[in-house]
């Protein structure tokens, strides 16, 4: 586990996932189970014996390598600094080890069709995260989806973000890596690959980006507190158009932003509105508003609003225990690698997203509406 020193890294992954694994081991369809034996890499060794310590892990190192080239280790996760990813992946591919990581999976589209090629000639199981569509609340909203609830679906509209704190006065909540772009920083490299696989994962295709990119907040401090020039975009504003499976058109529009206060439920929320009906979804809960229930509000700024709008949606129950989405799908993925199978969310799904983020940035500059082409293997 590479990478593990970083909040994701740590919490998500380590924390919450893989650790419950190590103390159950991981059920198989057959029934029978499989052992889990995490092995934590850093290149801050201090920090590393810390976890170690802290979490009862036997086997650590700052040796990244060495590891890699280990005939024991089975599977290499990447956690670790966006620009360093490719390199690790290649790196593990080529000694055979299969793999799953974060996204972006590398800073150019074409390194990461290039990933995707080497996992398919190396005939390993690659899987990257696809977090968000294992949470509850998308879970519902696709459940929603697949039984046709929204009839004809027209829009989907999503809000991401909050105050990240500049650091100079408050902690910043995220590392200042992420505002730098010569070391893979930015909004829009860091969230469409995110909002790309959610977009296809609930909708369908993305024919087509509209984005415009902004550094809202030019300068800010990073860990040492030194200021530094933020030279990455810290929000990004997109429209997308989308294709459902049966071909329908559907217009997405998503704001992104580390320079927003919020005001909603949840740090991300996601609405989608069909001719038949309404939902609204965050990473928990989601809720729902049928046609035949959708009350006729009437337009008049001359007297103040009484319609009790939040009160006039129904909760989409679970009506199933949903564990934590990261460790959800970290158990699909182990039980891929152990059944020699493809994960179905792979490399290239990552390449669509490396796509939509160059794209984004791509028009942004030109100020236009770019069409996503398909990518060949």
């Amino acid at each position: 586990m590479n990478g593990i020193t970083g909040r994701m890294g740590y919490r998500q992954h380590l924390l919450r996932s893989i650790l419950p694994l190590r103390e159950t081991g991981l059920t198989l369809e057959d029934g029978t189970k499989v052992a889990i034996e995490p092995i934590l890499i850093g290149r801050n060794a201090a920090k590393v014996r810390e976890l170690a310590e802290l979490h009862n892990v036997e086997h650590w190192s700052t040796d990244l390598d060495a590891v890699i080239a280990d005939p024991t280790v089975d599977v290499v996760f990447d956690a670790s600094m966006t620009s360093l990813r490719a390199a690790t992946l290649k790196k593990a591919m080529a000694n055979g080890k299969h793999i799953f990581t974060e996204k972006p999976t590398a800073e150019t589209l074409e390194e990461a069709i290039e990933l995707a090629r080497v996992a398919q000639d190396a005939g390993i199981t690659a899987g990257v995260v696809h977090d968000k569509l294992y949470l509850p609340g998308l879970v519902k909203l696709r459940r929603l989806v697949e039984e046709g609830f929204f009839g004809r679906i027209l829009s989907i509209r999503g809000e991401f973000g909050y105050w990240v704190f500049e650091g100079d006065h408050q902690e910043a909540q995220r590392p200042s890596w992420n505002y730098r772009k010569e070391d893979g920083g930015g909004m829009t490299t860091d969230m469409f690959c995110h909002w790309n696989y959610v977009l296809e994962g609930i909708i369908g295709k993305v024919k087509s980006v509209n984005a415009k990119t902004a550094t809202h907040i030019p300068a800010r401090w990073d860990e040492q507190g030194v200021e530094y020039k933020a030279t990455a975009d810290d929000a990004a504003y997109g429209i997308f158009e989308l294709e459902t499976p049966a071909g329908d058109p559907v217009i997405g529009q998503i704001n992104s932003s580390w320079a927003v206060r919020v005001y909603r439920d949840e740090l991300v929320e996601f609405q989608i509105d069909g001719t038949h009906g309404s939902a609204v979804a965050g990473l928990r809960k989601c809720l729902s508003q049928q046609r035949a229930n959708t009350p006729k509000p009437v337009w008049n700024p001359d007297l103040p609003v009484t319609e009790p709008f939040r009160e006039q949606w129904a909760e989409v129950p679970a009506n199933a225990e949903l564990d934590n989405g990261f460790k959800l799908q970290w158990e699909e993925f182990l039980r891929d690698v152990v059944a020699g199978r493809e994960h179905r969310f792979g490399l290239l799904s990552a390449a669509r997203g490396v796509q939509l983020a160059e794209l984004g940035l791509q028009s942004s500059a030109e100020r236009r509406t770019l069409d996503i082409p398909k990518i060949e293997l």
